[in-house]
């Protein structure tokens, strides 16, 4: 794995690239704010766990989203990729929310079902959804293509990171689609199940990287820096 950027293999301006790299870094941190903040009140509104959970989730996502931050603004001043004390305890407070918030939503999926809790609409379920995976899909490419063209490890292991966020988002479509169409009441906690275990997913690799100061666990990530 390459550790710092190496600025004689990069073509063109490293600036340019370093700069696109730093807007995407603030632009996603914006975003998961925004998606967050409606999929919790709209997931209350309708009474879906599904959505809650996927907001919560994108909440937690900021915390993380400050540390890549940090991490694209050190590389602009001083080419350094490992991991300072300030992104390591980010890590570490992202991963014990995820955890939190796995345990949280197994338990709910548990009373649900014991209950059979049933939604009030999962409509905006779907719209958020699809929202979601349009915006992280775009994400994805234009951070792989950043990283590649700094040769940075580092970037190209978070772009290959937000790979999880589009899953997560295929779970609540999937979920709310298939409730909206049905009226199965057990299909919002099937949703939020999955949801649960993308949490767990995430907080075991936040701890992780902390520890070993890797960048992803994502097999990938290093695989594609040229």
């Amino acid at each position: 794995m390459k550790n710092h950027l190496e600025i004689n293999e990069i073509t063109g301006n490293p600036e340019k690239y370093l700069r696109w790299a730093l807007y995407l870094a603030i632009f996603t941190i914006i975003y998961n704010l925004a998606e967050g903040l409606a999929s919790l009140l709209l997931g209350i509104a309708g009474e879906s766990f599904t959505l809650f959970g996927f907001g919560t989730d994108s909440l937690i996502e900021v915390i993380s989203g400050l540390g890549i931050l940090r991490m694209v603004t050190r590389l602009r001043a001083r080419g350094e990729a490992h991991r300072t004390g300030f992104e390591k305890q980010a890590l570490r407070v992202t991963g014990a929310a995820f955890y939190v918030l796995a345990a949280g939503l197994l338990v709910t999926s548990c009373f649900n079902l014991y209950s059979c809790h049933k939604p009030g609409t999962t409509f905006w379920g779907i719209v958020i959804s699809l929202v979601s995976i349009v915006i992280m899909a775009l994400l994805l490419r234009l951070k792989l293509a950043a990283g590649r063209r700094l040769g940075s490890a580092a970037i190209i292991a978070d772009a290959h990171c937000t790979r999880v966020c589009i899953y997560m988002s295929v779970v609540l479509l999937a979920a709310s689609l298939v409730y909206e169409l049905t009226g199965l009441w057990w299909t919002d906690i099937l949703g939020t199940l999955g949801l649960a275990w993308f949490s767990f997913s995430e907080g075991r690799e936040c701890f992780e990287k902390a520890r070993t100061g890797a960048h992803c666990s994502c097999k990938n990530a290093t695989r594609q820096v040229s």
